[in-house]
């Protein structure tokens, strides 16, 4: 008669500690540590490929979206503001998506982005650690990831997490 009980409260007291967290918060054990090598195609045929090479010696913002995507739509806004402003260096991964469908959403929305690579697979999602889309990270100077989110950038989250992580970095290009 004990045992169901115990039972019981053991899992409740699991679910209850749950409820205090903080579903956006994925642990990733890539911080701090070199960011994995890859090399994926260029979404745009004219553009060239996108690999580790591309992030050394500068502060990057690495943006995981797709066209199918609706919070990535949801924080598209953002991105196109700071692409306006010109003070954040900004690469775009278009993950598992049909090129046409996402070069016509950038063409609708706007294409924020200095560099965009074609994840079709997924593998480079799988390297990263990336759960879903959207996903941003920063990478530093040597290319070490330094941050990452999970879910859409809106503008609050933005002042209070992203820029102060990109100034720690000297990441502001203005």
């Amino acid at each position: 008669m004990f045992l169901p009980v115990a039972v019981f409260l053991v899992i409740a007291g699991i679910f209850w500690g749950g409820l205090g967290r903080d579903p956006t918060l994925v642990p990733s054990v890539l911080i701090d540590q070199p960011a994995p090598a890859f090399s994926l195609p260029p979404l745009h045929e004219s553009a060239a490929s996108l690999s580790n090479a591309d992030f050394e010696g500068q502060v990057t913002l690495v943006n995981i979206f797709a066209s199918w995507c609706v919070p990535c739509r949801a924080e598209h806004p953002l991105w196109m503001k700071l692409a306006e402003e010109g003070s954040v260096r900004m690469v775009g991964i278009n993950y598992k998506d049909q090129p046409a469908a996402a070069k016509q959403w950038l063409d609708e929305l706007g294409d924020p982005y200095t560099l965009i690579g074609a994840d079709r697979t997924g593998r480079f999602g799988i390297d990263w650690g990336v759960y879903g889309v959207p996903e941003t990270f920063l990478v530093d100077r040597e290319g070490r990831i330094r941050y990452k989110h999970v879910g859409p950038v809106s503008p609050a989250l933005w002042e209070k997490e992203l820029l102060p992580a990109l100034q720690a970095l000297g990441g502001l290009t203005q």
